[in-house]
């Protein structure tokens, strides 16, 4: 059933999801405004209420009609917290800004695409390019690849799981883009999913390390698997460009178009690994 809900959302992603219009966050909003205090327990609370929630209400519609509402919840849920539709539609106004030389909408682009981890100033054309490679993959990541390993290593659990860590992420973006510095580190957000997202991002490692330069980027994973302090948007990045040095960073096309095409490998490697442990039996 995993697998089935999985290839359904990626497909209804890839073809119907351009916007905001199926993003948790979209939902969240009203309800992160209202929030007075931004706290580490008051962001805790949130995200085990939401996940406790959503699993209670699975299991009263997993009573109901051979349980088919139960699936058809697990499938919107899928749905809510899977995919980047706004970040999608950015990233292709970003290289048709390029194509226009129009430097003002590139920026504005680029803002949206670095809200969470934000643009390093006074850069190089090549590190400038390379941070937006950087960026695409952590969107990769963030938004495709750790809510997958989610929904699919803890099964059962897996929808209710994946709504609490969607509520972190769109959390965590609605911080970025509205609140302050000081209140995003009053709400401990960035500390939770660091440390939700410590296994994700050494699966994720591994996999874009394997895609390309193996006998430079498996050294740096081993090494990866005893930092706890690094933050996972480093580890992620610093593997994947590995896989990504034979790319050069000059061509502001180019370079991120290399960096799309990496994430999609990845993404079709998780969903065949998903396959086929579940064709024999390792997962639901």
């Amino acid at each position: 059933m995993t697998l089935f809900i999985l290839l359904l959302i990626l497909a209804w992603e890839r073809v119907f999801k351009l916007g905001d219009h199926w993003q948790l966050g979209r939902y969240l909003a009203p309800f992160f405004v209202r929030l007075r205090s931004h706290s580490l327990w008051g962001s805790l609370g949130m995200t085990l209420l939401v996940a406790l929630l959503t699993w209670k209400l699975i299991d009263i519609f997993s009573a109901v009609a051979f349980g088919i509402p139960a699936i058809v919840l697990g499938i919107i849920i899928s749905l809510l917290c899977i995919g980047a539709g706004g970040l999608r539609h950015d990233y292709r106004g970003y290289l048709q800004a390029v194509r226009q030389a129009d430097l003002e909408q590139q920026n504005n682009y680029l803002a949206r695409l670095t809200r969470i981890q934000g643009m390093l100033p006074d850069t190089t054309k090549e590190e400038r390019l390379r941070e937006i490679q950087n960026s695409l993959i952590w969107t990769n990541f963030r938004y495709y690849l750790a809510p997958i390993f989610w929904l699919a290593v803890l099964g059962k659990w897996g929808p209710a799981i994946l709504m609490g860590y969607g509520c972190l992420s769109a959390y965590q973006g609605w911080l970025a883009q509205h609140a302050t510095a000081v209140q995003r580190a009053q709400s401990g957000v960035d500390g939770i999913l660091h440390w939700l997202d410590w296994l994700p991002a050494r699966l994720a490692g591994i996999t874009y390390a394997l895609l390309g330069h193996g006998e430079k980027a498996l050294p740096a994973w081993i090494a990866s698997l005893t930092d706890f302090r690094s933050s996972q948007y480093k580890v992620v990045s610093q593997l994947a460009q590995f896989a990504l040095s034979k790319e050069p960073h000059l061509n502001p096309v180019e370079t991120p178009v290399a960096a799309v095409t990496l994430a999609k490998k990845a993404t079709f490697t998780i969903v065949i690994i998903v396959a086929l442990l579940t064709i024999y039996g390792a997962l639901v």
